[in-house]
């Protein structure tokens, strides 16, 4: 009788416990972050740059993530678009796509720029990849006009496509010589510690449902 009942004691404890078990076993999300100097790293530690950063502020949230930085320095949107097969390997599930910065800064016709952009997201949807986009500015040099046609490339791009837009990679930072480099361009390690408390919520949001659909 003694018996019976500590093994029954047993099997409700194993029970109890595979909920844990399976939550334990959940594989990371495998995610690459596609971008230029921006999300690179450029002039910090490989430790600083923005998807180690961001990888770490998902995991204090207990969210396992599997990064790839898959930023490169001086990149267009045409540039990601042509390493795109190889920058985003089989088997990521989300790609945070941060292109278009150095478009801007060399006046590219804003027309280019978002075929490039709108090549990449079909093609990571054609690979059943979730895609969170992120928005850029043009500086003032180049005119109103261009501007206009460049600033909704993004938002145009969310709505057409159906993809999640963080509306502006360095809003917090851009402009602030405090948190950005001698350059005035690239951010500091605390600047990228603030475009990453600034991005996390619509991270979170992108992966909850991301999440949801993998379950």
């Amino acid at each position: 009788m003694h018996i019976l009942v500590l093994l029954m004691g047993l099997m409700t404890a194993a029970s109890a416990q595979t909920p844990d078990q399976g939550k334990a076993s959940a594989k990371p999300i495998k995610m690459v972050v596609l971008g230029d100097s921006l999300s690179a790293g450029y002039g910090l530690p490989a430790e600083a740059a923005f998807p180690v950063r961001l990888q770490k502020a998902l995991e204090a949230k207990g969210i396992k993530v599997g990064m790839t930085n898959a930023g490169v320095s001086g990149d267009t949107a045409s540039g990601g678009r042509e390493r795109l097969d190889w920058s985003v390997a089989d088997g990521t599930d989300a790609v945070i796509v941060e292109l278009g910065a150095n478009d801007a800064l060399r006046g590219i016709d804003p027309a280019v720029t978002r075929a490039a952009l709108s090549d990449i997201i079909t093609k990571l949807q054609a690979r059943k990849i979730a895609v969170l986009l992120c928005g850029m500015l043009a500086p003032p040099n180049y005119g109103s006009e261009y501007a206009a046609k460049f600033n909704a490339i993004y938002p145009d791009l969310s709505k057409s496509l159906g993809v999640p837009l963080y509306p502006f990679f360095l809003d917090g930072v851009a402009a602030n010589p405090k948190i950005n480099q001698a350059d005035g361009m690239h951010p500091t390690a605390e600047g990228v510690d603030i475009l990453v408390k600034n991005i996390l919520p619509t991270v979170e949001a992108f992966l909850g449902a991301l999440s949801g659909q993998r379950s």
